[in-house]
């Protein structure tokens, strides 16, 4: 914990305080991956899980003081990719090199890979940080990747 600035502990206190519902100085392991990415942090639910995380309400609480560590460690993480890794992930998918994909291999990412969203969940996404698609079915990706990690 030694490695959070003193702006970081305050931001981090800030959060931790929203999510402290009750007002009892805790907050619901439930809500740790939202705390964490409202600090803008990225961690996969794996990693929630297993820095104390839980995925039904009421079976643990957290204290400030076992947060700040959590944050820590998660802060020091670097696994989480980059704009720069993304994009260039998704450069595998421009057949053209043109800067654009198709969309339904967009939504076929998120309903398939890594921790697989759910269709109400992918459509919200694409409907929020797509760009419309041309007449051959066809985005930009560039743009949807800045809106979606903004």
């Amino acid at each position: 914990m030694a490695d959070l600035s003193a702006k970081d502990i305050e931001r981090a206190t800030f959060v931790f305080e929203i999510y402290d519902f009750v007002g009892d100085g805790t907050i619901d392991a439930v809500n740790l991956g939202d705390c964490l990415r409202a600090l803008n942090q990225n961690p996969t639910l794996a990693i929630i899980e297993k820095l104390g995380g839980t995925k039904k309400k009421n079976e643990k609480k957290l204290k400030l003081d076992e947060f700040l560590p959590i944050y820590s460690q998660v802060k020091k993480d670097k696994d989480q990719g980059t704009f720069e890794d993304f994009l260039e992930a998704l450069k595998l998918y421009d057949k053209e090199e043109n800067g654009t994909m198709m969309s339904a291999e967009l939504s076929n990412m998120f309903l398939a890979l890594g921790e697989k969203l759910t269709d109400a969940e992918t459509e919200e996404l694409l409907k929020d940080c797509m760009e419309p698609e041309d007449d051959d079915g066809f985005t930009p990706y560039e743009p949807f990747l800045k809106k979606l990690m903004a």
